[in-house]
């Protein structure tokens, strides 16, 4: 493991009551005795960064622990994009994979757990991995991306406590102290200590989902045909013509919500057979089974993750081969995303699977009005907190990193007083009131719009801006490093840098280094323009591709907003439309995915997104002055 440098490292756990308990760690002895409540705590003296060191704890039985250095110890949290593994990015970052060399980075990941009533005291398991190409897979891709930058600036181990929810709102990982300025979500917490009810609850879902599941079998005509639709021996007849990579709505099937199955016949040259081959079948919304063959070789239950199948040696054979792919959806369109990857390869050898299958619809689900819905127990308020941040709130870390927010975007404005309420309710479990506290900026995503528009992901992004106004904070802006067509976007190198970049001033306290894109100030008007001043403007501002700027907006006092025309004068940008003569409001970049957005520093870092006002025209901004 890695403990926290320069510090007091408070250890502590349980031992039969009035039991001496001692510990030995780098060659001092320190001891104590167990309470009444069978618990004890030692506090070890600050040590500078070094190891390896081992630790005997002895109270009548004694356990060696091995291998502990001393250096910088980050509490890694948040949802999906915080979880994503490096597993996940591997093709994207095959040498950053082969080359992992870092056994003084460390990995420590908690599991999901949860409690809804009160807070844990312990965690049940969990493993420290160093960062090398046994284990490198497993770590998150944003922390390890971090973790590398800081290695290798500062040269101390770093140690990378992982507790990360996929899919889960940010009230889940508060204290229920925090939540008492929050009524909905307080009240919803004292609701939810009546376990018994939920429980029920979630029998009788459970048991609507499994007799949905059976009817998706039993229905499903593909499965249920003498010879069934994967099979080699299967002739098809009326099969119809459709494109993947696209949504079947988009194709002819209007709201369909059901399975479709799709059929390709392709010829494999003897070159690739007898070999390891991978499928590569981009994002499937939102379930899939793939046959090769007649032979399924996988099968993922929920949209988001890639598709990449394996295919043993011996299956593929030269000339004519079958694919078959069942695809469930339940919800909105269904169907293969686009602009993902979609081929067999053997090697270096690749076939493009792009262009013309055949499709022939399984089964069209009714209408469904279930009157029991699932209560998901990691979405609850402080049901994470409870049982993933509080066991470990005790243990002295440099700092904290926090990717969340797409979960709340339905309901964007509170987030700008709750992001701040966790930082606070952290700070004080910890009992470390200036620990660093740096987060991830939601990134683009979704469709272009080509008007200026409402967006609940703009509001998030302002509301995380906002969130600088709080002390010892960092944000990194991630607004060009999205993907339109994936919530979970792959350059996790890019946003670790950046959260490096971050942590370099906020928390190594190195002044004069341009952490961060340029940062709203104020604006003011002449004339029909509007002047718009930055912080953190570095070097200078630029257009990051040399053409104008892009993605600003203007509206007067009636708030509508249109598209203006942008330069940039001594380092502020200017803005005017000649439609609006007298401007209030300015935006840039306000909409789910801004493409074009173009406004850097000359350090290759971009600006935040945001929305400003001459009437309140000031936004302090603590950390980018």
């Amino acid at each position: 493991m890695v403990l926290q440098r320069e510090t007091e490292i408070k250890l502590w756990g349980w031992a039969s009551k009035e039991n001496k308990v001692s510990i030995q760690f780098n060659n001092k002895r320190y001891t104590t005795k167990a309470g009444a409540d069978d618990k004890w705590t030692i506090l070890l003296p600050a040590m500078k960064a070094g190891g390896p060191y081992d630790m005997v704890i002895s109270s009548g039985s004694t356990i060696t622990l091995h291998n502990i250095l001393i250096g910088d110890v980050w509490f890694c949290s948040g949802q999906s994009n915080m979880v994503l593994p490096m597993e996940r990015v591997k093709e994207k970052y095959p040498e950053e994979i082969a080359n992992a060399n870092y056994p003084q980075i460390r990995h420590f990941f908690i599991p999901m757990l949860t409690n809804l009533i009160q807070r844990e005291e312990d965690l049940p398991t969990g493993y420290w991995k160093s960062a090398t190409s046994t284990d490198i897979l497993q770590f998150s891709a944003t922390a390890y991306f971090f973790a590398k930058n800081i290695y290798e600036k500062y040269h101390v181990p770093i140690g990378l406590i992982n507790a990360s929810v996929g899919g889960t709102p940010i009230e889940a990982w508060m204290s229920e102290d925090a939540l008492k300025q929050f009524p909905f979500q307080y009240n919803k917490l004292q609701q939810n200590k009546n376990t018994a009810s939920i429980n029920d609850n979630n029998r009788k879902a459970e048991a609507n989902d499994d007799a949905t599941s059976k009817q998706e079998q039993v229905n499903d005509e593909g499965l249920n045909a003498a010879v069934p639709w994967y099979d080699t021996l299967y002739q098809p007849k009326g099969w119809h013509s459709i494109n993947i990579p696209g949504y079947w709505e988009d194709q002819g099937l209007k709201d369909l919500n059901g399975i479709v199955w799709y059929r390709k016949v392709i010829d494999v040259p003897a070159s690739m057979i007898d070999k390891p081959a991978k499928l590569m079948m981009g994002r499937i919304v939102d379930a899939d089974y793939v046959y090769v063959n007649g032979q399924l070789v996988g099968n993922i239950t929920y949209q988001y993750p890639p598709r990449r199948y394996g295919i043993k040696p011996g299956l593929l054979k030269p000339g004519k081969n079958i694919i078959t792919i069942r695809v469930i959806n339940y919800a909105n369109k269904g169907g293969f995303v686009p602009g993902k990857p979609y081929y067999l390869s053997v090697g270096n050898d690749t076939l493009d699977l792009k262009g013309e299958w055949q499709y022939k619809v399984a089964e069209v689900f009714e209408p469904v009005n279930n009157t029991v819905n699932s209560i998901s127990l990691q979405n609850q308020p402080s049901a994470l907190f409870n049982a993933m941040v509080a066991p470990v709130a005790g243990y002295p870390i440099k700092g904290i990193l926090w990717y969340q927010g797409e979960a709340n975007a339905g309901n964007p404005n509170e987030y700008e007083k709750l992001l701040p309420a966790l930082i606070n309710n952290w700070r004080n479990q910890w009992k470390q009131q200036d620990v660093p506290f740096l987060y991830v900026q939601l990134p683009n995503f979704m469709e272009r719009q080509f008007t200026p528009s409402e967006s609940n992901w703009a509001i998030m992004r302002q509301a995380q801006l906002k969130a600088l106004s709080v002390a010892n904070t960092g944000m990194a802006i991630a607004i060009d490093l999205g993907e339109w067509n994936d919530i979970h976007p792959l350059n996790k190198k890019d946003i670790g840098y950046r959260l490096a970049l971050a942590a370099q001033k906020v928390a190594y306290h190195e002044n004069n280094i341009v952490c961060s894109g340029p940062l709203y100030h104020s604006c003011t008007t002449e004339g029909n323009r509007i002047i718009i001043t930055f912080n953190n403007t570095g070097s200078g501002l630029v257009s990051h591709d040399g053409e104008a700027l892009q993605q600003f907006a203007i509206a007067g006092a009636d708030k509508k907003f249109v598209w203006a025309k942008a330069i940039i004068k001594d380092d502020k940008v200017i803005a005017w439309n000649d439609e609006i003569t007298k401007p209030v409001y300015v935006r840039y970049a306000w909409a789910n995915n801004p493409d074009g957005a173009n406004l850097y520093n000359k350090e290759d870092l971009p600006a935040s997104p945001f929305e400003g006002s001459v009437v309140n025209n000031k936004l302090s901004i603590v950390n980018g002055e």
